[in-house]
């Protein structure tokens, strides 16, 4: 069952071999951790996934939350393994000890949350969403505020939130009308109505806080008027203890194509007029406060992306092996008339696809997670922006190839199963619907593209994407001093080259009065950069595992080095020829999207 959440071989290859996390024991930050404690942890989140997390996936889809009486409730298979989640630490892993985290680098901690999330990550999401509103207020609270909420947030004991979205409001959030009016106390007043609000209410908790996005009477218009508030289900009293149930109310839950045993709310704010809340930072700062735990969220949502894709590759794998079905090609007529499905030559083109992404998004999401351990470790005020700067130019493709990639392979799994992939019998169809989401929230795919092109291209006047491109130009020249794989490195080299010239095109046509011809490019332009970011992780893999193998690999990796040569040939040789023909069409600028009068669209 180990395989069918995430390929531990892997995730060693790329903590281990590519990502070289074990240095992260000599640094102060990590005194007294070595590999052997990394290990064990993740063991431990495998095991706990396996034995607690797995069996209650099903019971998350076909049993679901139920909204009757004004109350939320999940699945009652949920109860057992989310207590024991807790009591295991497990929400809080890399949290600083002074507020009951285990002090981890975020790259563990990673690695066990895909066993963990990958297992069943709508029981996971419960314990963790704490995580998020914890960091707003450890980074902007007040002193009385850090006391109250963060342990019991962090611990996962007091559910968290994320409450923007509003009925006429979702990603235009400076239209929102939720209102907040200051008290002679010092609380606010809070007014308002928000939706899709994931995990809203729920019975695993004795208390939810709720960070609500709100104007202040009189603040301006748009964003710039917006605060943010902390907001209990039930009053927190100033020594910690619950006091009356504030003024919140669930009054719905959506019914929804996937991930039904989380809670995706309607809240009603205020409606008796008792509503309070704590202002978080100073007002007029909301978005600022929580953009901090936006981009944290887009990094999860892909996160998602991958763990659900991972899990449904080793399904397909699993399956191709063990389903008979037809005659091998070219064999003679004295050949068995079944082999495995993994012999014809299309399932193996399904699964080599499937494979590339699942390797590629996990280097990625975990290279990311390094930049955090090194900004972590470091001193220098310099390093310390140097690794931000670069996880915020990654994140929009974090977000938007972990999700919409996740969602392909979890599609690939169930052609793989053929029509057994699309009953219920079968967990990969599941693993589809519960992973469409992804691409949706926490902004949608379209504003990951608009944020790159806008504002994640142009980074330091663009510093910041040529250093990404300098580091690509790092592997392919390791890549040409390395036997095998040079002819690899030149393609990739081309790839890089005219990457770099159609950015150019698309920042000066971003900038220009054809503008909007250029954000109607934005999407293919991203998915065209996230080819070359696979490229680079696939190449870097390749050369790691060409290196191992001229050293004299042990037996038993040398089927598992020779797969990661195989993947950056497959990648590098067939699709990212695909993402070069995306560039050229994108540096060409066709305006038809924009000039298209609306009634030519029919309907």
């Amino acid at each position: 069952m180990a395989q069918q959440i995430a390929d531990r071989r892997d995730i060693d290859f790329v903590l281990y071999e590519q990502l070289e996390t074990e240095k992260l024991a000599k640094e102060k930050a990590f005194g007294g951790l070595d590999r052997k404690a990394f290990d064990m942890i993740i063991s431990e989140a495998r095991n706990f996934a396996i034995k607690e997390l797995l069996p209650v996936y099903v019971d998350s889809d076909r049993i679901g939350v139920t909204f009757k009486d004004g109350k939320v409730t999940v699945p009652e298979s949920f109860h057992k393994p989310f207590k024991l989640m807790l009591e295991n630490e497990f929400t809080s892993m890399c949290e600083d000890p002074e507020w009951g985290g285990q002090g981890l680098p975020h790259i563990i901690d990673r690695a066990a949350r895909e066993y963990l999330s990958g297992a069943c990550g709508s029981l996971v999401a419960y314990g963790q969403m704490g995580h998020g509103t914890g960091k707003m207020i450890e980074l902007y609270g007040t002193p009385e505020q850090k006391k109250l909420f963060i342990k019991k947030l962090y611990d996962g004991i007091w559910g968290g939130t994320m409450v923007l979205t509003e009925p006429n409001a979702g990603s235009d959030v400076g239209a929102l009308t939720t209102s907040a009016k200051k008290n002679a106390d010092g609380t606010y007043s809070i007014v308002g109505n928000k939706i899709f609000i994931t995990n809203g209410d729920h019975d695993l908790a004795d208390n939810i806080i709720h960070p609500v996005l709100a104007r202040v009477e009189g603040a301006p218009a748009g964003t710039k008027g917006i605060s943010i508030f902390i907001v209990p289900k039930i009053w927190v009293n100033p020594d910690g203890s619950l006091g009356q149930p504030n003024d919140v109310v669930c009054t719905g839950i959506e019914e929804k194509c996937g991930i039904h045993g989380s809670a995706t709310c309607s809240l009603a704010f205020g409606g008796k007029g008792q509503c309070r809340g704590f202002l978080l930072g100073e007002e007029g700062k909301g978005m600022k406060i929580m953009f901090k735990m936006m981009n944290e969220a887009r990094q999860d949502v892909g996160f998602q992306g991958l763990f659900a894709a991972s899990r449904a590759y080793l399904y397909a794998v699993n399956y191709a092996r063990e389903r008979l079905q037809g005659k091998e090609l070219g064999a003679g007529k004295d050949a068995p008339d079944q082999v495995p499905i993994i012999r014809h030559p299309d399932v193996r083109r399904m699964l080599m696809w499937m494979k590339c992404y699942v390797e590629g998004l996990r280097s990625m999401i975990y290279y990311v997670e390094s930049l955090f351990d090194k900004a972590h470790c470091t001193s220098d005020p310099a390093v310390k922006k140097a690794c931000s700067d670069e996880a915020e130019l990654l994140t929009p493709f974090i977000k938007s190839l972990g999700s919409d990639r996740g969602f392909d392979i979890c599609v690939q799994a169930i052609q793989v199963y053929g029509g057994y992939g699309y009953i219920q019998e079968y967990p990969v169809e599941q693993l589809m619907r519960d992973t469409k989401i992804a691409s949706l929230y926490e902004g949608t795919n379209g504003i990951q593209a608009m944020d790159f092109l806008g504002r994640k291209l142009g980074l330091n006047n663009g510093a910041v994407f040529m250093n990404m491109l300098n580091q690509m130009n790092q592997i392919v020249k390791k890549a040409k001093e390395t036997e095998g794989l040079q002819a690899m490195a030149d393609d990739f080299q081309s790839a890089i080259n005219r990457l770099g010239e159609v950015a150019m095109i698309m920042g000066k046509r971003a900038m220009s009065a054809d503008f909007k011809t250029a954000f109607a490019h934005a999407t293919p332009f991203l998915n065209a950069t996230g080819d070359v970011i696979m490229a680079w992780m696939l190449l870097w893999r390749a050369q790691v595992a060409a290196t191992k193998l001229a050293k004299g690999a042990a037996q038993k990796d040398v089927a598992f080095y020779n797969g990661q040569i195989k993947s950056a040939d497959f990648f590098i040789g067939t699709l990212l020829p695909i993402a070069l023909g995306s560039m050229d069409a994108i540096a060409k600028g066709n305006k038809a999207a924009v000039e298209i009068d609306e009634a030519s669209f029919g309907g």
